[in-house]
């Protein structure tokens, strides 16, 4: 799921997830959650949230330090939640994590020869956070884990890198997920080599907005390049855009077999 953007975003995925796990029964849900409390950052609550509602595994981005606590929910090994691995060392938390399929014997049977890992990374084209190049970082982590199925959140700003960075690795990871525009992309496919990729997945959040926040405080900072001026200032109910990507991959093969868009408008009462 692309990026879940403040209450009304959890509230989207507490109604609307369930539906989706029972009609396609996925053996894992991924969501990106930097934007998960108010708009920026997340919360052991809010995490807790989204865990009660179905999803399994959580990535991040550049606003993933944004709250309290956030250092402690990191550096948590037992929470399925990740941070872009090209930050440095130094900065707290993992950049990828083996996910744990015990409670799906099926599929940890299918991929017994492998190890799931899901990776998070975050572009440098228009963004001023200092990280080291997500292509060679990438490969590092591939080079580490050679019998691992890889799949990446690829959080960055530039369509040109995420397309170039799904090129880059096609036939050398299962699926990578482009994140953080909010604005949903029409191009999912398979690429050449057996990769599954999209340039943005979208986000969840208030549908008349700019990207999520309050189009109202957006438009003056346009206008008047008023610092401060494009605060989260978000309904709790109304209508709430969902976007996602629903993957189905061959574990033997590593390569996605299916890639389609779930897109939906939501009425949040």
């Amino acid at each position: 799921m692309g990026d879940i953007i403040g209450r009304i975003g959890r509230r989207a995925v507490s109604q609307y997830l369930p539906k989706i796990r029972k009609q396609y029964k996925p053996d894992l849900v991924i969501a990106n959650v930097e934007n998960l409390a108010h708009g920026i950052g997340f919360t052991r609550q809010t995490l807790a949230e989204l865990k009660t509602a179905g999803v399994d595994f959580f990535t991040s981005g550049n606003h993933a330090w944004s709250k309290n606590g956030a250092d402690e929910i990191l550096d948590d090994v037992g929470l399925p939640i990740i941070r872009p691995a090209n930050y440095s060392a130094k900065k707290s938390g993992f950049g990828y994590k083996q996910v744990d399929l015990s409670a799906r014997r099926k599929l940890a049977k299918k991929i017994s020869q492998n190890k799931l890992m899901v990776v998070n990374l975050l572009g440098r084209v228009f963004i001023s956070e200092e990280v080291t190049c997500p292509f060679k970082q990438l490969d590092k982590i591939i080079n580490k884990h050679k019998k691992s199925l890889f799949i990446v959140d690829f959080h960055a700003e530039a369509t040109s890198e995420k397309i170039a960075f799904g090129h880059y690795f096609d036939g050398r990871v299962a699926a990578i997920l482009g994140t953080h525009t909010h604005v949903p992309t029409a191009d999912q496919t398979i690429l050449p080599q057996g990769t599954g990729y999209v340039t943005d997945v979208g986000m969840i959040g208030y549908y008349d907005s700019v990207i999520g926040a309050n189009k109202q405080r957006i438009i003056e900072t346009f206008l008047n390049r008023a610092k401060g001026a494009n605060k989260h200032d978000l309904p709790i109910s109304g209508l709430c855009q969902f976007n996602a990507i629903y993957l189905e991959i061959n574990a033997k093969t590593q390569k996605t077999v299916k890639i389609k868009r779930l897109d939906k408008i939501i009425n949040i009462n």
